[in-house]
C-alpha cells in the first residue's frame, strides 16, 4: 500500500487558528486524510496536546501514521468514518474534547488515485468507496436502482438539471450491456446530455460522479448525524470547524449550526420563556470563511471550500465568554 497520500490542506491557517484556543487540549482530526491539518493543530495547541486522527480509508490512516510518526506518542489514530463518533471516543475514555475539524469531500489523493474510481476522467472501476469495506461501490447503484430512485438521487446530490435524461439513459444503457467502468458511465452522460448544454461550464459528469460518491458513502446524513455529535461531545468553550466543497454540505452545516445557536422558542407575545432552550453554540462566522485568491491560485481544488466554526457556550453563562 502506498504512502503517498498527498492532500494540500485547504483553509489550514484559518481554521486551525480559529480552532486551537486551549493549549494542552484533546482535540480531534475527523478526516484526517494526509494528516495536514493535524499536523498544523499540534503545533498551535502545543507540546502537552493529545490529538485523534479519524478517518475512514485505511490509506489514510496509514499515511497519518507516516507522517505524524515523530508525534505518535501524542496521536490516537483510529480507522472509522466519522459517523461513529460518539462510539469511538466514549469508549475510548476521550471525551469531553477542546475542539473537533471535519475537512470533507473527497481528496486530492481519492481523485488521483485512478483505480478508486471517484475521477471521471480516467477509465476504472465504478467503485467510489472511501471505505474498502464497504458493500456497495457506484457499479452497484447504477446497475440496480430504478430509474426514479436515480434520478432522484443525481439531482438531489448533483443539482443535476438532466437527471431524469442521463437516468433514462443508464437504465437503458444497462439493459443492453453491463455499466462496469467511469469511461462507460461517462459516455452514457455525455450522450444524455444535449451538446449545447456540453459546451459551457464544468465537466458534464462532475455532479452525476459527485451524486454517486455521495450516495456510495451516505456522505450527507452521516454529516449530519456525526455534527449533532461532536457539538454535544465538545467541553464549554470546545470548537467545531468545518470545511466544506460544495452547497450541500454547507448548507447542512449551516442549518446544524444555526439551529444549534438558537435560544428560545417561545411564540414571541410571551412575556417570559418557558420553553427552556438555550443555545449550545456561539457562531464564531456569521459568514464562511472562504480562501484568498492566492491559495486558489496554488490550488484550485480549494475554490469552492467554505469554512464555518462555531463554539460551545458555557451552560451556566448562556453565551458570555
Amino acid at each position: 500500500m502506498s504512502l503517498e497520500f498527498e492532500h494540500v490542506p485547504v483553509l489550514a491557517k484559518e481554521a486551525i487558528t480559529m480552532l486551537s484556543w486551549r493549549q494542552g487540549g484533546l482535540y480531534v482530526d475527523a478526516t484526517v486524510g494526509g494528516g495536514g491539518h493535524a499536523r498544523l493543530l499540534l503545533e498551535a495547541v502545543g507540546p502537552e496536546a493529545k490529538l485523534v486522527a479519524i478517518d475512514q480509508d485505511a490509506t489514510a490512516i496509514a499515511a497519518a501514521r507516516d507522517g505524524l510518526q515523530d508525534e505518535a506518542h501524542r496521536v490516537t489514530f483510529i480507522h472509522s468514518n466519522f459517523v461513529h463518533l460518539r462510539e469511538v471516543l466514549t469508549e475510548r475514555n476521550l471525551v469531553p474534547i477542546d475542539g473537533i475539524i471535519f475537512d470533507l469531500g473527497v481528496s486530492s489523493y481519492q481523485l488521483d488515485e485512478i483505480e478508486r474510481g471517484f475521477s471521471y476522467r480516467h477509465d476504472a472501476p465504478l467503485d467510489m468507496r472511501m471505505d474498502q469495506t464497504l458493500t456497495t461501490t457506484a457499479r452497484d447503484l447504477v446497475s440496480t436502482l430504478s430509474e426514479e430512485e436515480l434520478a432522484d438521487i443525481i439531482f438531489s446530490y448533483g443539482e443535476e438539471r438532466w437527471a431524469k435524461r442521463i437516468a433514462s439513459f443508464i437504465v437503458a444503457e444497462r439493459e443492453v450491456n453491463p455499466i462496469s467502468t467511469t469511461g462507460e458511465l461517462v459516455a452514457i452522460i455525455k450522450a444524455a446530455i444535449p451538446a449545447g448544454a456540453r459546451r459551457g461550464g464544468p465537466h458534464p459528469a462532475r455532479r452525476t460522479f459527485q451524486a454517486l460518491r455521495i450516495a456510495v458513502n451516505r456522505e450527507l446524513e452521516y454529516l449530519e448525524w456525526a455534527l449533532d455529535d461532536a457539538v454535544e461531545l465538545l467541553r464549554p468553550r470546545g470548537r467545531i470547524a468545518v470545511i466544506s466543497f460544495h452547497s450541500l454540505e454547507d448548507r447542512i452545516v449551516k442549518q446544524t449550526f444555526t439551529r444549534f445557536a438558537a435560544g428560545c422558542q417561545c411564540p414571541s407575545d410571551l412575556p417570559v420563556c418557558v420553553c427552556g432552550i438555550r443555545p449550545k453554540v456561539k457562531l464564531l462566522t456569521r459568514r464562511p470563511i472562504v480562501p484568498k485568491p492566492a491559495e486558489i491560485a496554488q490550488n484550485p481544488r480549494a475554490r469552492s471550500a467554505k469554512l464555518r466554526v462555531a463554539q460551545k457556550v458555557l451552560r451556566d453563562e448562556g453565551d458570555e465568554y
